[in-house]
């Protein structure tokens, strides 16, 4: 593989680095390098901006509003995004339910749905895991029971991310009676979230934020024409979604420049007495991450490259979610043992931009625990990592 950027590839880079250094809001980027929490507002603004600069589509089809840009450029635009403190986009409209429009879709529902998705007008929510049906997904119990030209839909969605904010949700519902096969009776629908019937509950974490929610539907009737593609190949679709998802999970950009901030950290004088990074068991535990990091780099690449040829992910996006996942709690785990006895005092509003009040220990230990704590679950969303190796047994290794 050439790891040498072209006159070309220079060039771009230099002009998104202009780009973020000119457009990229400066309260945005500080809550990024801070590691503050982002409003929704703040992801409207960006995504905007994108937008306006034909640049929030990444990796969606030139002719439906995306990018065209070259693996290679993908991976620049990545890497300057995460360096310069840019947010990601959020990926439920622009990775998960586009690919799934644009792909599956009628004419009248890209139509309908695809401009506003990528100038972020709506947001979207995922309705995928039930209360009893998680990584074994097709067990799933919401039903849609056709009624004239509108579907009923009964059940509940759990750990729904954002939930509280979104406008739509794109939902697995079973809408086959119980002779047919789990995964033969999944149908793919799109819901307002303004419907009559929809309940939205609040799920607190252990930081006391509310990020996910529990999602209930009392005789919800949607209109059928919201259905993608044929009842029965939701499962299919879904298929398709998750690979898109589990390619985004793994952060490659991300935790490149964490590592970064690691290796700066533990290069300074600390509580310790002395640069942890002068201790041959914690550089060692470095330089362990960055040889994982370099790896799963290149396999992201390769992945990129595959995509841009029209393909979707296939089950590589299985290896990068393991990986990435795994590599980025190893850096939470980093960044606690450089924080040490500093990392256990949790000041909740600490991470809300202007806060004023007095900070326990030093500003880079203040969120080690809670990013420690939240960042468990990415080894789950996405479809569980014990998941992802059953899938790379079979569709890999033929086991």
């Amino acid at each position: 593989m050439n790891v040498e950027f072209s006159a070309e590839e220079l060039a771009f880079q230099q002009e998104v680095r202009q780009f973020l250094n000119d457009k990229l809001p400066a309260k945005i980027a500080e809550k990024s390098k801070k590691e503050l929490h982002f409003t929704k507002e703040d992801f409207v603004e960006w995504q905007q901006i994108l937008a306006e600069k034909g640049w929030a589509a990444v990796n969606w089809p030139v002719e439906h509003g995306g990018t065209g840009w070259t693996p290679t450029q993908k991976y620049i635009w990545s890497n300057e995004c995460a360096k310069a403190g840019a947010p990601g986009v959020i990926p439920f409209g622009m990775s998960m339910v586009a690919p799934v429009i644009y792909s599956f879709g009628n004419e009248e529902q890209k139509q309908r749905f695809l401009p506003d998705i990528l100038g972020s007008k709506v947001w979207w929510c995922q309705g995928y895991s039930e209360p009893n049906s998680g990584s074994d997904l097709a067990s799933l119990k919401t039903t849609a029971t056709r009624d004239g030209d509108e579907y009923v839909v009964n059940g509940t969605k759990t750990w729904t991310t954002l939930g509280q904010h979104a406008d739509w949700i794109f939902c697995l519902v079973r809408t086959a009676g119980s002779e047919a096969k789990n995964q033969e009776s999944i149908s793919f629908l799109l819901i307002d979230m303004k419907t009559p019937g929809i309940n939205v509950s609040p799920i607190y974490l252990l930081d006391e934020t509310r990020e996910v929610n529990e999602i209930h539907f009392d005789n919800v009737r949607v209109p059928a024409e919201n259905l993608i593609g044929e009842e029965g190949k939701g499962w299919t679709y879904a298929k398709v979604l998750l690979t898109h998802e589990r390619t985004g999970i793994a952060g490659v950009a991300k935790s490149k420049d964490s590592l970064a901030k690691v290796k700066q950290l533990a290069s300074e004088t600390n509580h310790f007495g002395s640069p942890l990074m002068d201790d041959p068991a914690f550089a060692q535990k470095v330089a362990d991450l960055e040889i994982d990091l370099l790896a799963l780099e290149y396999t992201d690449l390769r992945t990129l490259a595959a995509v841009s040829t029209g393909k979707a992910p296939g089950p590589e996006s299985s290896i990068l979610k393991i990986k990435g996942t795994e590599i980025a709690q190893q850096i939470d785990e980093l960044k606690m043992e450089i924080a040490g006895y500093y990392a256990i005092p949790f000041v909740k509003d600490q991470f809300e931009y202007g806060f004023e009040g007095p900070m326990v220990g030093p500003g880079s230990a203040a969120n080690s625990a809670p990013l420690y704590f939240n960042h468990r679950k990415t080894t789950i969303y996405g479809g569980s990592n014990e998941i992802q190796k059953n899938i790379i047994c079979k569709a890999v290794l033929g086991l």
